[in-house]
């Protein structure tokens, strides 16, 4: 009598979790339990999300570095996983040595904006500008290490300019103070300032990503300006390092069907948020290796240390 060749069952045979390493409620939350929703039709085991906030999201990607590479433990990253270790004596993971990429999800281009009251119209009048007031210019970021941070940053070294950094507690009250003139420049989130660029309270001058977004395809890309600027967010998962490849294949083919759904783009787009994944799982740790070099190089050029 033959005797059947055992096979291993077909990931996933159980419940997958995925974390989410910030509060409920922004951007990588949203984009995270849409995610977690449809890839729990498509692969036929449910995904819930698990929100570990806390130590600029180190604790939630920290405890996913040290889970079993099986498929079942993946979590949802953005530039703090990348930013935060780099800030950091004795960070508690290294994201190109303790993670593996599944796929880019979305990225959420910045925009370079004005108050009205700033006589410029366009990035290289305001380069311009800042040239020939160098330390008078104030913009307005939140923390050390957030995407308005370190858009100014690059933005300030590439350009050969001094513009006097304000920190904010939050995006928030900085675009209070941008409203009222008090900081005259900011690089914000789409989803919070187009109603106020369309309504006339801000002038938008250019936008973060390499080439124009689709969400604003009149809007020049500061690159047009600056060759080799780049600072949009992206939001992506990743999963412990060693998980097989098949699974990681697997993920990734689910995640772009969810990038590609007609309904779920429009959603996004309305926030400000163009869905996008990465061309393979390998893309996407390449694309993860060359991002932590090159924030590293603009930390060390801004002067930040680790702390």
């Amino acid at each position: 009598m033959a005797i059947g060749v055992p096979h291993a069952q077909p990931y996933p045979t159980k419940p997958i979790r995925l974390v989410v390493s910030v509060q409920p409620g922004g951007n990588l939350d949203l984009v995270g339990r849409a995610l977690a929703d449809r890839l729990s039709e498509s692969l036929g085991q449910r995904m819930f999300v698990e929100n570990r906030p806390g130590a600029n999201s180190t604790i939630g990607l920290s405890s996913v570095a040290r889970s079993a590479p099986d498929g079942y433990t993946l979590v949802m990253v953005a530039q703090s996983a990348l930013v935060a270790p780099r800030m950091m004596k004795n960070p508690p993971y290294d994201p190109t040595r303790d993670l593996a990429g599944v796929s880019l999800i979305a990225t959420l281009p910045l925009l370079l904006v004005v108050h009205p009251s700033l006589p410029v119209q366009s990035v290289k009048e305001f380069i311009a500008l800042a040239k020939a007031r160098p330390g008078e210019l104030n913009a307005g970021t939140s923390g050390n290490g957030s995407g308005s941070h370190l858009a100014l940053e690059l933005f300030t070294r590439l350009a050969g300019v001094n513009i006097m950094r304000i920190p904010y507690n939050g995006d928030a009250t900085a675009i209070v103070d941008l409203l009222g003139g008090q900081v005259p420049v900011k690089f914000d989130n789409v989803s919070t300032s187009l109603a106020h660029v369309r309504g006339n309270r801000l002038r938008a001058l250019g936008v973060t990503s390499v080439k124009r977004s689709e969400l604003m395809p009149g809007l020049p890309a500061i690159a047009e300006t600056l060759p080799g600027f780049q600072a949009s967010i992206f939001n992506g998962m990743m999963a412990p390092a060693a998980t097989p490849p098949d699974i990681l294949s697997r993920l990734h083919g689910d995640i772009v069907k969810f990038t590609q759904a007609p309904e779920i783009r429009k959603r996004f787009a309305a926030q400000g948020t163009e869905l996008q994944a990465s061309a393979s799982h390998g893309e996407f740790t390449a694309f993860i290796n060359t991002e932590y070099l090159r924030w590293a190089r603009v930390l060390e050029a801004a002067g930040i240390k680790p702390e």
